[in-house]
């Protein structure tokens, strides 16, 4: 009885917010995805909502994507010991939302290398981030922001264990001005970020619609089976098909509405895109989407 007490005690001084993290495993590679919630970030998830993976490269493990806390990073990688026992030698950040690189300094001080696209260099350090405020301090205990030491301005190209790893910058505005995504030609797989969402609603707030498409045009031309999103459970080729298809509608229903003479109001009003309506977040980001693709496509058109 009480060797069951101080274990209870012990895992509970481990982490003062347990994210109960089950790493899933992509096909029959050494690769593991922790999936976030199709949700927005609040004090029930702390942060859940975006995926974080795992590649065993031989002799070590790059991550990509770190998550939103210090204790959500330490708490992956402590699964991921339990499947092999790899040091971190690189983690891999797709783009500045602090959802997807908030565990940086995690990482960092178990030695690994924080990489990232040239945006981080002119990326502030916020007294109160986004995380911070929308989530419970005790989750966020121990959370800094770490930025990447290594940048990616066009394209970096690492080799772990004679295994090439391709790490490209998009170059352009997509979802945001930063996003990057890591090819392994030798695993067939592509990590993307948040070029591509499943499962939930895509944010534009930060992108431009036409560099999206074509960063998606970009991947879909790879020779890969999997796609890795930064939200969403859907990691084969097919994972692009719901991001790709809303932009494509969003930007061309929009042109024809300016082109008719439409205001934003009645844009945002009228356009519901009902195919779209049963996916998660539907209701609290889709007029916000119009809203912006009206004022991003006006200037356009």
């Amino acid at each position: 009885m009480k060797t069951i007490f101080f274990t209870l005690l012990l895992s509970l001084t481990l982490f003062s917010f347990d994210y109960q993290l089950k790493p899933v495993k992509i096909g029959s590679s050494p690769i593991h995805c922790f999936f976030g919630l199709p949700q927005a970030m609040n004090t029930q998830n702390n942060g859940n909502m975006a995926n974080s993976c795992f590649v065993n490269m031989g002799s070590s493990y790059i991550v990509i994507d770190s998550g939103p806390t210090y204790q959500y990073a330490e708490q992956a990688y402590m699964q991921m010991k339990k499947i092999a026992d790899l040091p971190v030698k690189y983690v891999i950040n797709t783009h500045v939302h602090d959802d997807h690189w908030l565990g940086n300094s995690y990482y960092k001080s178990q030695g690994a290398k924080i990489i990232g696209s040239s945006a981080f260099k002119d990326l502030a350090i916020e007294e109160m981030p986004r995380m911070k405020r929308r989530i419970s301090p005790e989750a966020y205990e121990k959370t800094m922001q770490l930025h990447p030491e290594l940048f990616v301005d066009e394209e970096m190209v690492l080799y772990l264990a004679h295994k090439k790893v391709i790490i490209k910058n998009i170059g352009h505005k997509a979802h945001t001005n930063s996003d990057i995504y890591v090819y392994i030609p030798s695993k067939k797989i592509v990590f993307v970020g948040d070029l591509v969402f499943n499962d939930r609603l895509p944010s534009i707030r930060d992108g431009d619609l036409k560099g999206w498409l074509e960063a998606l045009d970009e991947i879909l031309l790879l020779d890969v089976k999997y796609i890795v999103g930064g939200h969403g459970t859907m990691v084969s080729r097919e994972s692009v098909k719901m991001t790709y298809e809303y932009l494509k509608t969003l930007r061309e229903s929009v042109l024809t509405l300016i082109d008719e003479g439409m205001d934003i109001g009645d844009v945002v009003n009228t356009l519901t895109m009902d195919k779209f309506k049963n996916i998660h977040l539907y209701d609290s980001m889709h007029r916000q989407n119009v809203e912006t693709a009206y004022r991003m496509l006006e200037w356009e058109n």
